[in-house]
């Protein structure tokens, strides 16, 4: 019974696999919901702010901000990457999607003549740029299950600062999308400069005008760092948000495929000792005939 012995073995060692896959699967639906909670109490502070930038973009006051600033056509020196990821794995192929459209919007921005910067926030999104040779400027990783602006805007403000000191012409925000449970939808959207789609107010049918304290200048600078700090706050609000529902989505296939080996596993079992017992039953008629 060498062979049943191998195969109550595999059964073991699979039962523990489920048993961890199980466990994991209840810690991530647990977090799930603190994380969606957390994002959806992020949304309306980025909205507010979001309309008040879109008020001032139609103000027009005499300064502009170099946010605003749309890019002119000249030859491009460089663009930048916000590559938002998981500092774990065994989230489904979450961090595969978005670092598949992260590579194939860094090839076409290299096929035009472009240099790549990238910061990177999560250590799968990290190790991933080291191995494709993307320059890394700043990263931020182990954020934790509760994110911390003062933790990302160090990283961020590098990238901010080169695009406001000219090194850079445009910066790109990668992250996964939180639509359901059931769905994450990896996104690369064009963070600076703020696109106008994005600075749009609702239909108003009138003129904005504002009286600035101490100046325009001062206000819409800072109004427009926290707008995009918010951006990248609710970013990675919403992976981390996605990163717990994949992960339970995927435990849960994992737990189920072990259940299913189990099975078969424990089939093949009982036919192999069925057949063993069949074999010695036969051996001791055929013994007692010859006798």
């Amino acid at each position: 019974m060498a062979v049943g012995k191998e195969i109550r073995g595999k059964i073991k060692s699979v039962e523990n696999t489920k048993k961890i896959t199980k466990a994991m699967e209840m810690v991530a639906a647990s977090k799930m919901r603190k994380a969606q909670e957390r994002m959806r109490a992020a949304r309306p502070y980025s909205e507010k702010v979001r309309t008040i930038t879109a008020h001032l973009a139609n103000a027009n006051p005499e300064y502009t901000h170099p946010f605003m600033a749309q890019a002119k056509d000249v030859q491009a020196k460089a663009v930048g990457f916000i590559v938002v990821t998981t500092d774990k794995g065994l989230c489904g192929g979450m961090n595969t999607n978005v670092l598949r459209q992260v590579t194939q919007k860094i090839r076409e921005l290299e096929q035009a003549g472009n240099r790549i910067e990238a910061v990177a926030i999560g250590n799968k999104g990290l190790g991933f740029l080291n191995r494709v040779g993307v320059k890394v400027v700043s990263h931020a990783t182990q954020i934790g299950d509760t994110p911390h602006l003062e933790k990302l805007i160090g990283p961020v403000k590098v990238m901010l600062d080169a695009y406001q000191e000219g090194k850079l012409d445009a910066v790109y925000l990668c992250y996964t999308k939180f639509v359901n449970t059931m769905k994450q939808e990896p996104m690369v959207e064009q963070l600076l400069p703020l696109p106008k789609q994005a600075l749009e107010a609702d239909a108003y049918t009138h003129a904005w005008d504002y009286i600035y304290e101490p100046d325009a200048q001062v206000v819409i600078d800072e109004l427009l760092v926290r707008y995009v700090e918010a951006l990248v706050y609710q970013a990675v609000a919403e992976n981390l948000a996605s990163e717990q529902s994949a992960r339970m989505v995927a435990m849960k296939a994992a737990s189920d495929n072990a259940g299913s080996v189990i099975g078969e596993l424990k089939l093949v079992y009982n036919k192999t000792r069925q057949a063993a017992i069949t074999k010695e039953l036969s051996e001791i008629v055929a013994g007692a005939a010859a006798v």
